[in-house]
C-alpha cells in the first residue's frame, strides 16, 4: 500500500518511539493509528474510526491537544509508554510537510508534569544492576541507582542481593530499570512495579563513566563521593545505565541533575519490607493507601517539598545520634516558641513546589506560570530568614546560611511577569507593561492604537487646514483618512483615492499604510516577542538552577522540622532522650496513630521498659484482642519517631539508638508464589534470627500460630532461647502460649508482661494495661463471642473447656466429655477414639520430677504422632 507523505512521517516516528504507544500532533489534534488507535479507544474511551476509507482502512482514534494532559496521565497509570511527536515548525511557514518529532516518552518513572504527580510522594525510576544475572539473593553484590526526574534528586549504592527487596520497598520506586537478561529478578520486579529492559552493554563500567562523565561535564566522579572499590563500581554502573534511560526518553537537558549521591554516606536503620508493611509506616496494609498511616498522622507540612521530604526521613531513620539531636534541637527550640513557629509556617504555606518547578525548567517544559511561582517562592526568602535567624540552635544556623534570595533574579521576576500568568507561554499577556518598550509598541498598535490615530488626525487637520478631515477604519479597505467633497481642493498631493462615497472621498498616505501593515502584524509580532522574553526568563532561572536547588532543600528540611514541632504541640509530644544504651524506656506511650483518631483521653498509655536491669526480652502473654499487637507496634513507631528527630507520644521517653528495626507482626499469605502464612511468618523470623544485633529492635507477635499447638510452642520457646543467647537484641514478644512464661525463670534477661483483664459476673473488661508478671487464659471464648459466635456454640466451648482444664481422661487415655444433649437427627461425635496400646504404659513410666517443661512437650508431641497413626 502507498502512504500518504504525512503517513511516511508518521511511521518514521512510530519506529522511533519503540514499543510506547505514539500521540502524533496534527493541527490542534493528537491523533493516533493502527493498534494504538485501538488501545486508546479501548483504554480512553475514544471515537475509533478510520483514515483512508476504502479496501484498506487505517484505524483512528483522537483527541484535542489542550486534553492531552489527562489522557496521558490515564495511559500511564493503566502501564503504558507514551511517546509524544510534536509540530516542530510554524505550520504558517512551512514549506511542504510540518516538520514533527518525538519529543519526549513518558514512562511511569520519568514524569514531570504536576498532572501526572501526587505532589506529596516521591516518583523515583530504580535501575538494578546485578553483574551475575539470574542471582537475585545471596551475598551476591547488587547496583541500585534511582534519580528522581521531577527533582533532580540523583543517588547510588551497593547492597547484597538479599537486600534487594527491603531496599526496593524503602525506595517504592514506579518503575525499574534491569539488564534485559536478567531473567530471576525480571520475573520478580514484573510483578510489582513497572519493569523496562535495557540493553547489557549500557550497563558496563566504562560505558556507564563515559555517559556520567559526559553528562555532569567532569571527568571524574571523586568529587562527588565516588572510589574505585568493587561496590562503587557496581553502583556507577547502575547510575550510568539510568541516565542513558533517560537521555533516550526525555529527548533535552537535563541539568538539573547536578550530582549523584553515594548513598552510603547516609547512613540510616535498617528496616525490611515486611517491617515497613506490619508498622504502616507510609502506607496502610488494608487499603495501600496514604490515609491512617503513620505519615499521614504526623505530616503538618506547608509545602509540597517538605511532605515528599517528610516521607524519605520516616523510610530512612537515622542512626547517627548526633545528627538525630540536631533535628530535635531544632524542633524542640519551635516547640518552645509559638510565635516564630507560627511565623515560619506561615511563610513557607506561600512557598511552591521549586524542587518540581526546576525540573520543567530544565527541561524545556516550564510555563509562565512556573516562572512566576519561582519569583513568588524566592519572595519568602528574606523572611524566613529573619525569623530561623532568632533560632539558636546549630541546625538552624546552617540553614539559614543555606539560603539565598537571589535578590537579583528575584527582582526580574516580579518586574518582568504579571500578578496573573497562563500556563501556555505562547498565548502572550503574561509580560508586564513597561517591561520591553518594543512590547508595549507592538501592544499599543494591536489593540488600534488610538493615541497614535488621535495624534495623526490632528496633525493632518493642521497642516491640510481641514478640520473636519477624519482617520477611520473598516475591514474591508483598512484605514483611510476622509474628507468631504467641500474640501476637495485642498487635498495635498501625496494623498491618494482609496474610495468615493456621495459626500465625501477617502484617501490613503504612505504614512498611513506603514502604520496599518504594523498594525495588522502587531498582535502576532507581540505574541512572538513576548515568547522571546518568556526564554530569556527561563535561562535566567536555570543558570541559577545550583542556588534554587539549595534554598529547595533548605526550606524542605526546614518546613519537615516545623512541621513535627507543631505535631508535638498539637498531639502533646514529648522531647525524647536519647543514648547509645541498648535500652528502650518509655513512660505512658501511646500508638500515635490510634491516638490522633481517638477521643482525647481515651487511649490506654503504657509503659515499656527494655535492657539494663529491665532485661532485654519482654514476654508478653494476655487475652486475645486485648492489646497485645498494638502495644508492640506502639512501642516500634515510637522508636522510629525519635529517630527521624521527632518529639514522641508519651509523658517521658529514653530510647537506644537501634541499627536496625524487625517486625513480624500478622498473618501474610504469599499464595502467587507457593507460601503460606506458616512458611512466610518462618522465612521472616529466619531473617531476624539471622541479622539482628544486640542493637537492634525485634517485635514478635504471635509466633508459632501457623501450626499445630506442640510445634508451634516448641518453635517459639526456641526462638526466644536463641534471641536471648545468641542475638541479645531488646525484643518484644507477644504470645499466646501462656507456657512460654516459665522462660523467666531459665533466662536471666526475660521478664513477663501482660495484658491485663477484669472478670465480674461472667464478663471479662479489657483494661489495655500491661503491667508486670504472665497470664494464665487466654479469654478466647469470650472473644468469640464478642465476635458474633452463635450463643449455644460459646456455652458448649464454655463446658469442653472447664473439663479439659480438670484434665478428665479415663484409664485409656479417652475423654470423658459428655457429649450435649442429644436431638432429633443430631449425631455427637466424641472428642478422642483411641485404642488402648503400648502408650499407655509408657506414660506410666514416666519420672515427671526430672523433666523440663520442653522436653515434656517434646515427648507429649511425639506420643500424639504415634497415636495419631493407629488405626
Amino acid at each position: 500500500m502507498t502512504l500518504s507523505p504525512m503517513m511516511k512521517q508518521y511511521e518514521e516516528a512510530k519506529a522511533a518511539s519503540g514499543e510506547a504507544i505514539l500521540l502524533f500532533r496534527m493541527g490542534d489534534f493528537y491523533e493516533l493509528f493502527h493498534d494504538d488507535a485501538k488501545t486508546a479507544a479501548r483504554v480512553l474511551g475514544l471515537t475509533l474510526t478510520s483514515r483512508d476509507k476504502g479496501e484498506n482502512p487505517i484505524p483512528m482514534a483522537g483527541f484535542p491537544h489542550h486534553q492531552l494532559e489527562g489522557y496521558l496521565a490515564r495511559l500511564v497509570r493503566q502501564g503504558f509508554r507514551v511517546a509524544v511527536c510534536e509540530q516542530v515548525e510554524d505550520p504558517s511557514v512551512a514549506k511542504g510537510l510540518v516538520r514533527r518529532e518525538v519529543q519526549r516518552i513518558v514512562t511511569a518513572g520519568t514524569l514531570t508534569d504536576d498532572a501526572l504527580l501526587d505532589p506529596s510522594t516521591s516518583n523515583l525510576l530504580l535501575c538494578v544492576y546485578s553483574p551475575k544475572p539470574g542471582v537475585a539473593t545471596g551475598d551476591a553484590l547488587v547496583g541500585l541507582a534511582w534519580v528522581e526526574l521531577s527533582t533532580g534528586r540523583f543517588e547510588a549504592a551497593c547492597y547484597r542481593a538479599s537486600q534487594l527487596s527491603d531496599q526496593i520497598s524503602r525506595l517504592e520506586p514506579a518503575e525499574v530499570l534491569i539488564r534485559e537478561d536478567d531473567s530471576a529478578l525480571g520475573s520478580n520486579a514484573s510483578e510489582r512495579w513497572s519493569l523496562s529492559r535495557r540493553p547489557v552493554w549500557q550497563f558496563g563500567i566504562d560505558e556507564a563513566k563515559r555517559v556520567l562523565h559526559e553528562h555532569f561535564d567532569v571527568l571524574d566522579l571523586s568529587g562527588m563521593g565516588w572510589e574505585s572499590t568493587p561496590e562503587d563500581r557496581i553502583a556507577i554502573s547502575a547510575a550510568g545505565a539510568a541516565i542513558a534511560y533517560l537521555r533516550e526518553t526525555q529527548k533535552s537537558p537535563m541539568d538539573h541533575i547536578q550530582q549523584l549521591l553515594p548513598a552510603r554516606l547516609f547512613q540510616c536503620m535498617e528496616i525490611d519490607a515486611s517491617t515497613r508493611r506490619s508498622l504502616e509506616l507510609t502506607q496502610t496494609i488494608r487499603t495501600a493507601s496514604r490515609e491512617g498511616s503513620l505519615l499521614e498522622v504526623i505530616d503538618q507540612t506547608q509545602t509540597a517539598m517538605g511532605a515528599r521530604r517528610l516521607g524519605q526521613w520516616l523510610q530512612s531513620p537515622l542512626i547517627d545520634i548526633e545528627q538525630i539531636r540536631e533535628r530535635l534541637g531544632m524542633v524542640d527550640c519551635l516547640v518552645g516558641n509559638t510565635k516564630l513557629r507560627n511565623a515560619l509556617r506561615e511563610a513557607l504555606r506561600d512557598v511552591y513546589d521549586l524542587e518540581r518547578l526546576l525540573a520543567r525548567v530544565a527541561t524545556g517544559r516550564c510555563s509562565p506560570r512556573d516562572l512566576q511561582q519561582v519569583g513568588r517562592s524566592l519572595l519568602q526568602i528574606p523572611r524566613i530568614q529573619s525569623i530561623v535567624g532568632e533560632l539558636d540552635v546549630p541546625r538552624a544556623i546552617a540553614l539559614r546560611h543555606s539560603l539565598d534570595p537571589c535578590d537579583g533574579l528575584c527582582s526580574r521576576l516580579r518586574l518582568a511577569l504579571q500578578e496573573e500568568c497562563p500556563l501556555v507561554s505562547k498565548a502572550g499577556g503574561f509580560i508586564r507593561p513597561g517591561y520591553d518598550a518594543r512590547l508595549d509598541e507592538f501592544r499599543g498598535l494591536a489593540s488600534g492604537g488610538k493615541e497614535w490615530i488621535a495624534r495623526y488626525q490632528a496633525d493632518q487637520a493642521q497642516a491640510t487646514g481641514i478640520t473636519s478631515l477624519k482617520v477611520g477604519y473598516t475591514s474591508v479597505f483598512g484605514y483611510y483618512i476622509e474628507i468631504t467633497n467641500t474640501n476637495r481642493d485642498r487635498i495635498p498631493p501625496n494623498y491618494v483615492r482609496k474610495q468615493t462615497l456621495k459626500n465625501c472621498e477617502r484617501y490613503i498616505t504612505p504614512e498611513l499604510k506603514e502604520y496599518e501593515e504594523k498594525v495588522l502584524t502587531a498582535d502576532d509580532s507581540g505574541k512572538q516577542l513576548e515568547y522571546e522574553l518568556f526564554l530569556e526568563l527561563r535561562e535566567t532561572v536555570h543558570r541559577a538552577t545550583k542556588q534554587l536547588q539549595g534554598n529547595a532543600s533548605a526550606l524542605a528540611e526546614l518546613d519537615c522540622l516545623a512541621s513535627l514541632a507543631e505535631l508535638a504541640v498539637k498531639n502533646s509530644y514529648v522531647c525524647p532522650t536519647l543514648t547509645q544504651e541498648p535500652i528502650l524506656e518509655i513512660y505512658e506511650g501511646r500508638h500515635p496513630v490510634l491516638d490522633s483518631i481517638m477521643a482525647k483521653g481515651k487511649f490506654v498509655p503504657n509503659d515499656c521498659m527494655i535492657g539494663s536491669e529491665h532485661g532485654r526480652i519482654q514476654l508478653i502473654t494476655g487475652p486475645n484482642m486485648a492489646g497485645k499487637s498494638t502495644y508492640i507496634r506502639q512501642c516500634a513507631t515510637i522508636l522510629v519517631l525519635a529517630q527521624i528527630g521527632s518529639f514522641v507520644p508519651a509523658r517521658k521517653a529514653t530510647i537506644g539508638i537501634a541499627d536496625k528495626l524487625f517486625a513480624r507482626v500478622g498473618a501474610s499469605d504469599e499464595l502467587s508464589k507457593g507460601q503460606s502464612t506458616f512458611m512466610v511468618e518462618m522465612v521472616e523470623t529466619a531473617r531476624i534470627l539471622n541479622t539482628a544485633t544486640e542493637r537492634s529492635l525485634v517485635i514478635l507477635d504471635e509466633i508459632g500460630r501457623g501450626t499445630s499447638t506442640y510445634d508451634g510452642l516448641s518453635l517459639a520457646w526456641a526462638i526466644v532461647e536463641q534471641l536471648h543467647d545468641r542475638n541479645g537484641s531488646r525484643t518484644l514478644f507477644a504470645t499466646h502460649y501462656h507456657e512460654l512464661i516459665e522462660l523467666q525463670r531459665s533466662l536471666s534477661s526475660v521478664r513477663n508482661w501482660n495484658v491485663s483483664v477484669k472478670e465480674w459476673d461472667d464478663q471479662v473488661v479489657f483494661l489495655h494495661r500491661i503491667v508486670p508478671g504472665g497470664a494464665d487464659k487466654s479469654y478466647g471464648i469470650h472473644v468469640a463471642r464478642l465476635a458474633g459466635i452463635p450463643r449455644g456454640v460459646n456455652e458448649r466451648a464454655k463446658e469442653i473447656l472447664s473439663q479439659l482444664e480438670a484434665n478428665q481422661l479415663n484409664r485409656y487415655g479417652q475423654s470423658k466429655i459428655a457429649p450435649p444433649a442429644k436431638k432429633s437427627g443430631a449425631i455427637q461425635l466424641t472428642l478422642f477414639q483411641w485404642q488402648e496400646n503400648e502408650i499407655v504404659d509408657e506414660i506410666k513410666s514416666l519420672d515427671l520430677t526430672s523433666m523440663t517443661p520442653l522436653q515434656a512437650l517434646q515427648l507429649l508431641e511425639s506420643m500424639q504422632r504415634r497415636a495419631a497413626s493407629i488405626q
